[in-house]
């Protein structure tokens, strides 16, 4: 699907609020609702619209530390790293996990309510697991951004 500068300005603003109405949405694309409609259910089977979700800050519900976690495993065969994302996949606490290049393989977001949580986490991830080399773990001080926000343009 080829987005052209409308379903660009529909998408913007659903990224800000995706409770914006579509009379609204409508008004600031200069679009009539029905046509913002059709575009987003359009979109949304596509797949370009993937989900419509509330971002909850992590503090309210007990989550307040954030660490960012370089994981390296000992063998890259193509079972091995498909066997690492789906275990990653699979833990509530990883909330982000990318395969990257360089010297580590997965680079891990993780939400735990306290550091004994994250160690009892680590056991269970990374030092229960055969094929993890080594990891390194980042620990925010502060949340500056959190964006989640594709550019549009």
């Amino acid at each position: 699907m080829v987005l052209d500068e409308f379903d660009r300005g529909i998408l913007a603003i659903l990224q800000r609020d995706n409770l914006t109405s579509q009379r609204t949405i409508g008004e600031a694309v200069n679009l009539s609702a029905p046509a913002v409609q059709r575009r987003i259910k359009k979109m949304t089977e596509a797949g370009i619209i993937q989900a419509n979700v509330a971002i909850v800050d992590p503090t309210a519900l007990g989550h307040a530390i954030t660490i960012f976690v370089e994981v390296e495993i000992i063998s890259e065969t193509s079972g091995q790293i498909e066997a690492a994302k789906r275990e990653f996949e699979t833990m509530p606490e990883v909330q982000q996990c990318y395969y990257v290049t360089g010297e580590a393989d997965f680079v891990l977001v993780i939400l735990v309510p306290s550091m004994p949580a994250y160690e009892a986490l680590t056991k269970k991830l990374f030092f229960g697991n055969n094929n993890v080399k080594k990891f390194r773990t980042f620990v925010a001080m502060d949340r500056i951004k959190v964006g989640l926000q594709v550019p549009t343009a």
